[in-house]
């Protein structure tokens, strides 16, 4: 669900470590495309009234008892090693591939991770993590960011978890096209001038989707957000846990949500940081997150204008925007060297850009890059951000992250469009929301039109009437997810309380502020829900 390249853009955090780079949830929505611009939709903004959930159907949970179908798998017993890390364990866990129709014969084998409790005190459980995407592995980020770098107090009271959802990494991975393919995928047009470039992109699509219902047979109907959280109240039993304990960040908060829905009276304590709204269409997901990365773009430029050495110069911020986009345009007829054989093209350069607008941490490698290309024609530093958005490699191999996101997206609602004239249609809503970017991400928008898997997802609101306290998080000027999805989602779950960070930058725990990292870990380790309406910045 969850641009400007020809894929659809992940949601998933970016840990302290700059691990990966996080991007959108492009195309899947009930049809709001065909209006004629899309001005009448009431949600074409961030700063719409939409009531939290609007009319969207609930969610409804699961009977709280287990069938006996899936009783072996809930009653497994994990056999645990030493794994990556020192210090780190990891096992496999068992699950059906349909829920519905449970065999051995079908069953998949998730990886999963975990650090022990490092306290001598009692535990209080197990803390399961999820960094987003869909599509970003678990295992990593908690080997490599969340067991290492959370307060020690999280550390000292909970075993941290991590499992890669199924469909992901270690996990059955999706797999789609050659890595040879990618780099060609990668530079497709996404900002098509004529019929001609609107046919490629097109064939693009095709081949893509093409390539997954061929190399992921039987796995793609199977890796929607709906599965991946009955799987985690599988690993929850298996890990002998009476609640579930979760922390998850951008799409890992659709996916905790969910399981809140599905599970309410197995809900503990749940953080959902940089929140999802699952009540929208896609339409209406990617018309908002291209007004998140608006937002983004317009705090970097206001930064950029005040340095004398600034490419995109020294006047506003909407001089600024201009002169990107006729930067865009010049790559766009002739893309720029770069060092090596791939030269930098229109699509890579803006995913480029957008890579940096997750945090301020690449505000001055976008900069020096900008600068580069702008002035001196090297393409190298915007070709090197979208490498690390693509996790494309030093040898050129791909991460599976840009297989998973489509697979799972674009399962969990209908395309947002049904063909190029319905993107037609809705470019200039999305070039008002966002003169910038909003062309490229409308047509990025078209890509689950292609799928060759039935959408089993629906908009929907989830009330979780049950459930313990839920802390839902919310970045001011989040890119990726836009505040008022946070807010949203506070005002559908029935326990929700709303915690703010005034900010810039993707999620907010552990970016710097010590507001957020306390009350977050209070939360976690002693019960203490955030007081209403709180803020910190």
């Amino acid at each position: 669900m969850h641009g400007s390249s020809p894929l659809r853009r992940p949601l998933r955090t970016v840990p302290a470590a700059l691990l990966a780079g996080v991007l959108l949830l492009a195309g899947c929505s009930s049809g709001d495309g065909s209006g004629e611009d899309g001005q009448g939709d009431p949600s074409a903004s961030p700063s719409s009234t939409r009531p939290p959930g609007g009319d969207a159907e609930r969610l409804k949970p699961l009977p709280a008892a287990i069938p006996a179908e899936l009783k072996p798998y809930y009653e497994q017993k994990l056999t645990w090693r030493e794994c990556g890390v020192i210090g780190f364990e990891c096992t496999t866990l068992r699950v059906p591939l349909d829920y519905d129709e449970p065999s051995p014969e079908t069953e998949l084998k998730l990886a999963v991770s975990r650090k022990k409790a490092e306290g001598d005190g009692e535990p209080i459980g197990s803390l399961m993590v999820n960094p987003g995407g869909p599509g970003g592995s678990a295992i990593e980020y908690l080997q490599q960011a969340a067991a290492i770098g959370y307060p020690a107090e999280l550390r000292e009271r909970y075993d941290i978890v991590g499992m890669d959802p199924r469909g992901v990494a270690r996990s059955e991975p999706v797999e789609c096209l050659s890595d040879r393919e990618m780099d060609s995928y990668t530079r497709t047009d996404q900002t098509p001038d004529d019929p001609r470039e609107v046919d490629k992109l097109v064939a693009a699509y095709k081949s893509f989707a093409k390539g997954c219902a061929q190399r992921s047979s039987g796995l793609l109907e199977h890796v929607s957000t709906v599965e991946a959280a009955r799987d985690m109240d599988v690993l929850r039993a298996a890990l002998g846990d009476d609640k579930l304990h979760y922390y998850g960040a951008s799409y890992g908060t659709y996916l905790g949500a969910t399981y809140a829905g599905l599970y309410p009276q197995r809900t503990g304590r749940l953080v959902l940081d940089g929140a999802m709204d699952p009540s929208l269409t896609a339409l209406e997901l990617n018309r908002q997150q291209t007004g998140g990365f608006a937002t983004a773009f317009t705090a970097f430029a206001e930064d950029c204008v005040e340095r004398k050495d600034c490419p995109l110069g020294t006047e506003s911020p909407e001089d600024a925007g201009k002169k990107l986009s006729a930067f865009f345009r010049e790559v766009d007829a002739e893309p720029l060297k770069t060092g090596e054989r791939r030269t930098l093209t229109e699509s890579l350069a803006t995913t480029g850009v957008i890579q940096a607008m997750y945090t301020e941490v690449y505000w001055p490698r976008l900069r020096q890059a900008l600068t580069d290309a702008m002035k001196d024609g090297d393409g190298a530093g915007l070709l090197a951000l979208a490498d690390a958005y693509f996790e494309r490699g030093a040898d050129g191999s791909y991460g599976n992250i840009m297989f998973a996101n489509p697979a799972v997206n674009c399962l969990d609602l209908p395309s947002a469009f049904s063909g190029p004239q319905d993107v037609r249609k809705a470019v200039p809503s999305f070039e008002k929301v966002s003169p910038v970017f909003g062309r490229g991400f409308a047509w990025a928008a078209l890509n689950c039109t292609y799928w060759q898997e039935q959408a089993t997802g629906e908009p929907h609101r989830i009330v979780a009437e049950d459930a313990a306290p839920v802390v839902v998080v919310g970045t001011t000027r989040d890119p990726a997810t836009p505040y008022p999805w946070a807010q949203a989602l506070a005002g559908q779950m029935a326990t929700a309380r709303l915690l703010t960070y005034e900010s810039d930058g993707h999620t907010a725990f552990m970016q710097g502020s010590e507001c957020i990292d306390d009350t977050i870990t209070g939360y976690f380790v002693d019960g203490d829900v955030p007081e209403e309406g709180k803020r910190c910045s």
